[in-house]
């Protein structure tokens, strides 16, 4: 079973009232809002972290892949920006995903890794949609 992530309010007199304390395994950190939407940026905001968890699973999977088949591949970097579009008449979410490869790479190679990123689970899981189960904990 995997470790569960545990997200609760961090609220203190003085910080903002979207302070989010993050809790996976041994690992900690914040989440909140920026001062536009009430907080005080003392973290990353929600879409933030599935951005940055889309970044981060693309550069694994890509490094990975790089190794198992020994390419050239130096350095890996991601840049991600998320926007509301309109598509069909509908508000849809928009994540923009360009990659940075560099090493000594042969246009093929560059292609191939492209395509890798597009299956990286974080990456698949997004154009598939997610199915959500909610319960009260008592």
């Amino acid at each position: 079973m995997a470790t569960p992530i545990i997200v609760q309010e961090a609220r203190a007199e003085g910080l903002s009232p979207y302070r989010q304390l993050i809790q996976a395994g041994a690992h900690q950190w914040l989440a909140d809002l920026p001062a536009s939407g009430g907080g005080q940026d003392l973290g990353p905001a929600p879409m933030e972290l599935l951005a940055a968890s889309l970044g981060s699973c693309t550069t694994m999977t890509l490094r990975m892949y790089a190794d198992l088949k020994q390419l050239p591949l130096e350095q890996v970097c991601v840049e991600l920006e998320h926007e509301k579009v309109e598509i069909e008449g509908q508000r849809r979410d928009l994540i923009r995903r360009r990659i940075q490869l560099q090493g000594p790479l042969t246009p093929a190679q560059r292609q191939r890794l492209l395509e890798i990123a597009g299956r990286c689970p974080v990456a698949r899981t997004l154009s598939q949609g997610v199915q959500l189960e909610d319960s009260l904990l008592s």
